[in-house]
């Protein structure tokens, strides 16, 4: 086993095997020689011995040293880990790369595996060999290796969790046959995929006649009701609903357009918070099954269930003491948020969310769905890239805002544009900048939110110049910049503790020029 450049502390990591801790869910793996199985560790078999347990920072270093997933707990449920970094050329590099490999559309391509890493290192600027020295320096493992373990865990929730046939289960989670599927189930598991879904335990919540349940874990603390709360204020009748009723679950239902097999699946998804075993349970319709791991990718985003909030808190608990559970609530259509970005410019939310609910009205697609809330899904890019200006102005929609709307559509319909978390954050920020009526605020708000980038900072938002107390200077965001440059990589997590409290603590603005 090729040792990652940072080790991790084994006995630290045995203690909170020991006390099941879920703060550490997915910062690492218990691999036990005596079972030759690794586990989360909030597994809750009888804890092994000290000598008889391994260490691995990934699931796919777990793999490679030989081990198998635990059927129990199941390492497909755990968060992912994050190592963010602002500063380390390598590090940046392999976040980069893992962001983008995280991302099952990405996994288009599976029977030219040296293509896909060749195609990837090209895109990130450096050769395939110096891809592969750094993932391995930094991972323990290979570009591809990692890729390996993160479809062959897809694979193995798809068949705990869904009856789909192993087809297409093979299909979804990227692989270009069943024999090809077969055979990395043997080479990793030891069982083919019909073998391991006879020895899954017995399925909760698995399918009805009404979509499909799988679980999603995350780490706490997560204040879901704030999450929600923040979702709630930017609702759009039709699109989507939020629960928070005192002795109700807390609940999202939303609808949505996904990527799948070449098309564009719409459907809707159900996600209820299990507070008690830090999970969301998601339901999704029977319409997005083919979709279901990018389902699953996206929601993980939208819900921003791969926080590490004991990173986040070590950088800004002191300047937020009560914001230490708070998350960047995202979206599942990027291209939804950045539209509705640029209906919320210089007004108020409750503004902004009329102008939404008039364009879902206007251009939105009915669709059936068993919720009463649930009628309409966001208009397409295809069709917002065709809207008149005429159109788009009876609904009360200025031409500045006409002329962004359209640009916007047209390059996302015409693939010029991405606007996922595997995306390129600077060069998109870049081609956002350039879009007509984008500016800096817009683009720094989607990358926040629908780009999923840690480190996004609106320094224009004037709300956030009055908690900081720079509004009434003439380089307010140029202060702003200055004064935040503590909270990196962090700092998009700021913003949304900074709205949230409405004032902050002086320490939070250690640095300002006076």
């Amino acid at each position: 086993m090729h040792s990652p450049a940072i080790p991790i502390d084994d006995d630290a990591c045995y203690r909170a095997l020991c006390a099941h801790d879920a703060r550490f869910d997915g910062r690492f793996f218990t691999a036990v020689t005596s079972t030759g199985i690794y586990c989360r560790p909030v597994c809750r078999v009888r804890t092994p011995r000290r000598e008889n347990c391994r260490f691995f920072e990934h699931a796919a270093q777990a793999e490679r040293a030989g081990f198998r997933p635990c059927l129990r707990c199941r390492p497909e449920l755990a968060p992912l880990e994050r190592h963010w970094s602002t500063e380390d050329a390598s590090a940046i590099l392999v976040q980069q790369a893992t962001r983008w490999l995280d991302d099952p559309v990405n996994w288009a391509d599976p029977d030219q595996a040296g293509a896909m890493s060749e195609r990837l290192a090209a895109r990130l600027g450096v050769s395939d060999r110096h891809l592969r020295r750094v993932f391995e320096e930094r991972l323990g493992v290979s570009p591809l290796q990692y890729l390996q373990t993160r479809k062959l865990l897809t694979a193995k929730q798809l068949l705990a969790d869904t009856d789909l046939p192993v087809t297409q289960v093979a299909q979804a989670s990227g692989f270009a046959s069943v024999r090809r599927f077969n055979a990395a189930f043997l080479e990793h598991y030891r069982l083919n995929p019909t073998q391991l879904r006879r020895q899954m335990p017995v399925r909760r919540g698995a399918n009805t006649d009404q979509g499909s349940t799988v679980r999603l874990g995350y780490r706490p603390p997560y204040d879901a009701t704030a999450l929600l709360a923040f979702l709630s204020q930017r609702l759009i009748t039709g699109t989507g609903f939020v629960c928070t009723e005192p002795g109700a679950p807390l609940q999202l239902g939303q609808t949505c357009r996904v990527p799948a097999a070449g098309q564009v699946q719409k459907g809707w998804l159900l996600a209820d918070f299990d507070e008690a075993r830090c999970q969301v349970v998601l339901r999704v319709s029977d319409s997005l099954r083919e979709a279901l791991p990018q389902v699953i990718h996206r929601v993980r985003a939208a819900l921003d269930l791969d926080a590490d909030p004991a990173a986040i808190n070590a950088v800004l608990h002191e300047a937020f003491p009560c914001g230490d559970g708070l998350r960047v609530p995202g979206a599942v259509d990027g291209f939804e948020l950045a539209v509705r970005a640029v209906l919320g410019q210089q007004i108020t939310v409750a503004a902004a969310r009329t102008l939404s609910q008039r364009l879902v009205d206007r251009f939105g697609e009915a669709i059936d769905t068993p919720f009463a809330a649930l009628t309409r899904v966001f208009p397409a890019p295809e069709v917002l890239a065709h809207a008149s200006g005429d159109a788009l102005g009876q609904l009360g929609i200025v031409k500045q805002r006409q002329a962004a709307i359209v640009a916007l559509a047209q390059a996302v319909a015409e693939h010029r544009l991405s606007l996922h978390g595997s995306t390129d954050v600077p060069a998109t920020i870049a081609a956002l900048k350039e879009l007509p009526g984008i500016g800096d605020w817009t683009a720094q708000y989607i990358a926040m939110r629908a780009l999923r980038w840690p480190d996004a900072f609106p320094s224009g938002d004037v709300a956030l110049h009055k908690i900081m107390g720079v509004q009434q200077h003439r380089q307010a965001a140029r202060l702003a910049e200055t004064a935040s440059s503590a909270w990196k990589p962090w700092r998009s997590y700021a913003v949304i503790r900074a709205w949230a409290a409405g004032t902050m603590r002086p320490e939070a603005l250690k640095g300002t020029p006076t």
